[in-house]
């Protein structure tokens, strides 16, 4: 008789390296179903960023009537601990536990702050929606609660994902940290387009008591899911927590990993691109739902639409990576793509063309799925092994305190443009069309700091090994340890 379950997984396991340049990093002691396993964290994090972003963003501007200003505000709050990824990140590299583990306590903490901030949000929304039940509840509870419901899962997001990234490369080699961390990615990518896809299907009669059990089915999935991802993963160390070793202060460590050349324009061109591909993020449901008419389910399904593009551009990055591409071409590559997706969404207001949009929202998506990959890579070989918590933190902390600055800025110019005396004269589009634009000029700017990175680069490599025939396009201009890299890969 067949054993259909063993066949299947033969063809999968002989399918996924050809199609999937990052799944080559499994091998006997690391299995491709253990590290699928892990990566489950990842999509509990794309389940929070869709809830919070997506969903509950277009909810409460729209159907709840919420400023556009106030709800970028409680989507930045997570902004308060994004500084302190990198602090996490560090304090999981040295942590020593009597069970002898680093990073799963920390996943363990950020995994409770999630599931509390589920645990409050319900509440918050029944308050703001006017219920039965909460109508006579001041609104100054609803709006309080609703931001200390969005500062616990954000914190929890920040601490899940640079402690999750941190064990997932703690159990590979060196040389295949890219690989480990591309296949991580693509699985937040689908972690959001599954999320977007289920909580449109459930949301397509919205009421508030169905997005108030959504919320609480977010609650359950997220602690059920970090909980199988964890289990049996970190080995533990007991001859780690019991010797005494001596470790540097965080300041210590973290003027060792800025000191590498060109890792200061690196933190610059991440806060740049994130800004320039996140700015949009809390107005592109919204602008679908009153510029072209979108409803509730199929904004939220533009989600899924942004992810996938994303999960292109890290498919392509994986695989020009692997080929021995430069992280830093990558994400100059994905930076150029921003440029034309969002003059495509600017151009589908005026125009009323939905495809248009989609197209525009899609490009951005694979866009910034090639910059994400190629400045993530860049940023890991910046630091020694020792301290990949601390070189995942510091990029973690720059793209988040971006993303949250950029969403608050999104929001707060939409809301004065709205302002306006006699802005009801406007066009729809018109207090979305500035936000878009300012996003053009943050990836122009991404890409004018990285263009004089790369001329750093070439000038320190020529002054080092003068030849008539430099190809500076080639130099990785971002961390010091790249030949040590290229060599490993080799």
């Amino acid at each position: 008789m067949i054993n259909y379950r063993r066949f299947a997984l033969e063809q999968i396991s002989r399918i996924a390296p050809r199609y999937l340049p990052f799944a080559d990093v499994a091998s006997d002691a690391l299995p491709l179903s253990r590290l699928l396993r892990l990566s489950l964290f990842q999509v509990t994090v794309g389940m929070a960023l869709v809830l919070l972003v997506g969903t509950l963003n277009r909810v409460m501007i729209v159907e709840l009537e919420v400023p556009a200003a106030l709800v970028g505000i409680m989507i930045s709050l997570p902004l308060l601990f994004a500084p302190f990824r990198a602090l996490i990140g560090y304090r999981s590299d040295i942590h020593a536990s009597a069970l002898g583990w680093r990073r799963v306590p920390y996943i363990w903490k950020g995994t409770m702050l999630q599931f509390g901030g589920f645990a409050i949000m319900p509440f918050a929304l029944l308050v703001l929606s006017g219920y039965q039940e909460a109508a006579d509840a001041p609104l100054w509870i609803g709006h309080s609660s609703a931001a200390l419901a969005f500062l616990l899962v954000g914190a929890g997001v920040h601490m899940v994902q640079t402690v999750g990234l941190a064990l997932a490369t703690d159990l590979v080699p060196a040389q295949d940290q890219p690989k480990v961390v591309g296949l991580m990615y693509v699985m937040l990518l689908v972690g959001m387009i599954g999320a977007a896809l289920i909580f449109g299907a459930l949301l397509v009669e919205y009421t508030p008591g169905r997005l108030v059990r959504v919320v609480q089915g977010a609650a359950v999935v997220t602690v059920a899911l970090n909980l199988l991802a964890l289990w049996k993963q970190e080995p533990r160390d007991r001859a780690r927590a019991a010797r005494a070793d001596t470790h540097p202060e965080f300041r210590e460590a973290w003027h060792l990993f800025v000191r590498g050349r060109g890792a200061i324009g690196l933190l610059v061109v991440i806060a740049l691109g994130t800004m320039g591909f996140g700015m949009a993020d809390v107005l592109l449901e919204p602008y679908g739902g009153q510029v072209l008419d979108m409803s509730v389910a199929v904004t939220t399904r533009l989600t899924a639409v942004l992810a996938l593009g994303g999960l292109l551009g890290i498919t392509v990055a994986s695989r020009v990576l692997s080929g021995g591409g430069e992280p830093m071409q990558v994400a100059w590559y994905g930076t150029l793509c921003g440029v034309p997706a969002f003059a495509l969404i600017i151009a589908s207001g005026p125009l009323g063309v939905v495809p248009v949009f989609v197209l525009g929202t899609a490009l951005a998506g694979f866009g910034a799925g090639l910059f994400g990959h190629g400045t993530l890579t860049a940023t890991m070989r910046s630091a020694p092994r020792d301290q990949i918590g601390l070189a995942l933190g510091a990029w973690g902390a720059v793209q988040a305190t971006a993303a949250g600055i950029s969403v608050a800025l999104g929001g707060l110019i939409r809301d004065l443009i709205v302002a306006l005396p006699h802005s009801g004269d406007f066009r729809p589009e018109a207090p979305y069309t500035p936000v878009f634009s300012l996003e053009l000029v943050l990836l122009i700017g991404a890409l004018g700091v990285m263009l004089g990175l790369r001329r750093a680069q070439a000038g320190r490599d020529q002054a080092r090994h003068p030849t008539p025939r430099q190809a500076p396009a080639a130099a990785d201009c971002a961390y010091p340890a790249a030949p040590a890299a290229a060599e490993q890969r080799g």
